[in-house]
């Protein structure tokens, strides 16, 4: 059972002057001279992306595209037409997006967050930037301090929207935020908290923070839950410790901007894990800044 718009292993089945065809259980697949691996022979296995090329035929690439069936992810726009528009995904034939799949009308050159889907009527692989149909907050599939993976979706007066393991959306609050974000910026955090629609939202969030109509909100963190956070920057303080002669010039006194402009912390991050390699005595604090216990 071959799955259009993903990877599939698929055996040699026979060779051509212009490429191999592949078993796919019917009259084979062809995969292009150009993409075939150096070596490959009639039996091996190949892993392979499945996709129709610009006569319509099913066509096998070694190509890795920017994005598989159901992947939302940030794409280029490189020709627009009445039609629709066509997206850079990083393979030979461009990503379509129809007119009535767009928000606004898209332009090359503008960067797109899109979802890609499978046409039913025609059963070619195609875009959409109208995500939210695709997202639901109305059953979870995730619990408070689940690590997961977030989409930047758009800005709100309270933080980023963003999409949760491609399923559910949630609000990173600005006062989360220790670098600059765009839409369809891709980062790893957690789950903070969940609570009902109908619940009143924590202090600051308004009831709107949520564009979806569901039943549960979620607020989320970038980076790991509790004390693992603080185990990545104390390694991370240490190598830079060690990279800079033992001393960096940054207290508890130093302005947050520029502890995270150096260290990619925040500053509440930051006097977290200094105070814990202080207590391990692993680093000395001075008014100038920490020094490695070590150093003479």
């Amino acid at each position: 059972m071959i799955r259009i718009g993903e990877y599939n292993e698929l055996k040699v089945k026979k060779e051509l002057a212009f490429g191999l065809i592949l078993d796919d259980g019917k009259e084979g697949i062809l995969l292009p001279t150009r993409f075939v691996p150096k070596g490959a022979r009639i039996g091996d296995k190949l892993k392979v992306f499945l996709y129709h090329d610009g006569e319509d035929r099913l066509i096998a690439t070694t190509q890795q595209p920017k994005g598989i069936l159901g992947d939302i992810v940030r794409l280029r726009a490189v020709s627009s037409t009445p039609q629709g528009a066509f997206l850079d995904w990083g393979l030979m034939k461009d990503l379509f997006v129809p007119r009535s799949k767009q928000l606004t009308v898209m332009l090359p050159n503008g960067d797109y967050l899109v979802k890609i889907y499978l046409d039913e009527q025609t059963g070619r692989l195609a875009a959409t930037e109208k995500i939210a149909p695709f997202l639901s907050n109305e059953t979870l599939t995730v619990k408070e301090k689940d690590l997961v993976d977030l989409i930047a979706w758009r800005s709100t007066d309270i933080g980023w929207l963003v999409i949760i393991n491609n399923r559910h959306t949630g609000v990173l609050h600005f006062s989360e935020i220790f670098r600059d974000m765009r839409v369809g910026d891709r980062f790893q955090g957690f789950i903070k908290k969940i609570y009902p629609a109908d619940e009143q939202p924590p202090e600051g969030t308004p009831p709107t923070a949520s564009p979806l109509r569901d039943r549960w909100r979620i607020d989320v963190v970038a980076g790991k839950p509790g004390y693992e956070r603080v185990e990545d920057a104390a390694e991370k303080v240490m190598r830079l410790l060690a990279e800079h002669k033992g001393f960096l010039p940054y207290h508890d006194k130093s302005e947050p901007d520029e502890i995270y402009s150096f260290f990619g912390m925040s500053k509440k991050t930051f006097k977290m894990t200094t105070g814990r390699l202080y207590k391990e005595r692993k680093i000395r604090i001075t008014d100038k800044g920490i020094e490695l216990a070590g150093k003479s």
